[in-house]
């Protein structure tokens, strides 16, 4: 096949572009920058210079394609960023879409997350019949469910849409999520939230990668499926055990969850009113989401793509091993 892929010099895009080559496809890849060019180039793909708010590059990128891989996303940033986010995740998303039908591409496969049906409360036991909420708990989780919600839509007999919920991702190649939790372990900032003794599910990055790939190949159109590496696992063990990869001796203290919720609550608010730089260090969002219990079930996947999950937990830790993460902000 000939497959269009955005946000391929990402750390799941970067996944995706590999396993596409691997297989046989050609691949063309979006590219904002230079270095993204080049990331993407590296990897076998042709890269198409331009970003989600450039509808000739989209087009461009469509062109004789006959898959889209739509795995770009804006993912951090603080409460005053809704309009970057709203932007990326929303606009850009409506903007693939529209590049899709003009070339009429015959399917997409959209890289979406848990966080769409997160509301007030932690998502424990969900599977896709978890309604979208009234209200997400911060701008990341309201404009992807948006932009989920515009891909099935979108669906009809000649265009394939469906999208992928991956949970927790992990894996070799992360330079996000795991390098932040290292970082914070050395410093000392990191902390249990009641002892972090509750059961999370997780997805290893090859198993969305699989996952996506079974989409785009047995996926009913307007469909949504989650993605896990099966049972959950207790959280403060996984933490532990990723930390353990590189080294890093896992917190031993403990924050109670009442003074975690009031100061997630004080820094959305702080974070809003006042022009600080980045991300809260806590928010809403993470208190629900991480460091509460979240569980999802993966049968329908499982049934319906034959989606198995085929890398293991011990496995993905094996190969971390031998993937030391750089912590942010070393050598610049």
């Amino acid at each position: 096949m000939h497959v269009f892929l955005t946000g391929g010099s990402g750390f799941v895009g970067g996944a995706v572009l590999r396993a596409l080559r691997e297989r046989g496809d050609t691949v063309a890849a979006l590219a904002r920058s230079e270095n993204a060019a080049n990331a993407v180039r590296d990897g076998g793909a042709t890269p198409v210079v331009g970003d989600l708010d450039d509808h000739a590059a989209l087009r461009l990128g469509c062109r004789d394609a006959d898959l889209i891989v739509h795995a770009a996303a804006k993912l951090s940033g603080g409460p005053r960023e809704h309009t970057a986010f709203r932007r990326v995740n929303v606009f850009g998303t409506a903007n693939v879409l529209a590049a899709a039908r003009a070339e009429q591409v015959p399917a997409l496969v959209h890289l979406s997350t848990e966080q769409v049906v997160l509301g007030r409360r932690p998502l424990i036991g969900v599977d896709e019949t978890q309604p979208y909420p009234h209200q997400h708990p911060g701008s990341y989780a309201e404009t992807k469910a948006e932009a989920e919600r515009l891909v099935l839509a979108a669906g009809d007999d000649g265009f394939r849409t469906v999208a992928v919920r991956p949970r927790l991702v992990w894996g070799a190649g992360d330079r996000t999520v795991l390098p932040a939790l290292v970082a914070a372990a050395r410093s000392g900032r990191l902390r249990w939230v009641d002892g972090g003794r509750y059961p999370t599910s997780t997805c290893h990055v090859r198993n969305v990668v699989e996952g996506a790939l079974a989409a785009a190949e047995r996926g009913t159109t307007g469909a949504a499926y989650f993605l896990t590496d099966g049972e959950p696992m207790e959280f403060r063990t996984f933490i532990t055990a990723l930390l353990d990869t590189q080294g890093v001796p896992a917190p031993t203290g403990t924050m109670p969850r009442p003074v975690a919720s009031a100061a997630a609550t004080a820094c959305d608010v702080l974070w809003r009113l006042l022009p600080l730089p980045g991300e809260p260090p806590l928010s809403r969002t993470l208190l629900l989401d991480v460091l509460s219990a979240c569980t999802v079930s993966d049968a329908r996947a499982r049934a319906e793509l034959g989606y198995a999950g085929q890398v293991r937990v011990a496995d993905g830790l094996a190969e971390l091993r031998g993937d030391p993460v750089t912590e942010p902000g070393a050598g610049r």
